[in-house]
């Protein structure tokens, strides 16, 4: 029994994604092309490669249902993916596009049964560990979500805008100043 269970891992996915969908309102249109250093993803691509890093859990797990990834090809799906990151979007799509695919995770995650996240999915050969749990390979699209999310409220410093998150725990702290 899970004692954090499908609905709690959407919900918990949605706070993430509203966070970031935030973040992605309050950076000026203009800085979407802003690159933080050479060889790294734009705003633009990071923002995009977010709304679309659900993909490989979504395939693997509710279009193909794997149990085993030994044999899968990911270099043709990550290149498909990145051939996605890569079209030209405007502020307006890409908002959209990470409200339309976290909304489409999101559904899907909270309609899972805690048998179906219970399963172990083998890894690739040589892999460590030999296998996951759907629950744990699920999990890592909001983990990797916040990674990104916090390379998003750097950027935003750098830019000069205070991170939404930032200002509501300064907010917060104010408060309390005043109560004492």
């Amino acid at each position: 029994m899970n004692y954090y269970g499908a609905k709690d891992l959407a919900d918990s996915f949605r706070t993430v994604r509203k966070n970031t969908i935030t973040i992605a309102q309050e950076i000026p249109e203009e800085k979407y092309n802003f690159r933080p250093a050479p060889d790294t993803r734009t705003v633009g691509e990071l923002l995009t490669h977010l709304a679309l890093a659900y993909s490989f859990q979504y395939h693997a797990h509710a279009e193909k249902k794997l149990t085993t990834l030994d044999g899968f090809d990911f270099p043709a799906f990550v290149q498909r993916i990145t051939a996605q990151e890569k079209q030209p979007r405007t502020k307006e799509q890409i908002i959209d596009l990470l409200r339309t695919s976290g909304d489409q995770w999101a559904t899907w995650v909270a309609g899972l049964s805690d048998e179906f996240l219970e399963e172990k999915v083998q890894m690739r050969p040589g892999m460590v560990p030999p296998a996951k749990t759907r629950f744990e390979m699920i999990l890592s699209v909001k983990e990797h979500e916040m990674h990104h999310r916090g390379q998003l409220m750097l950027i935003e410093r750098m830019i000069g805008i205070t991170p939404h998150l930032t200002r509501q725990m300064q907010e917060r702290m104010a408060a309390l100043t005043a109560k004492s």
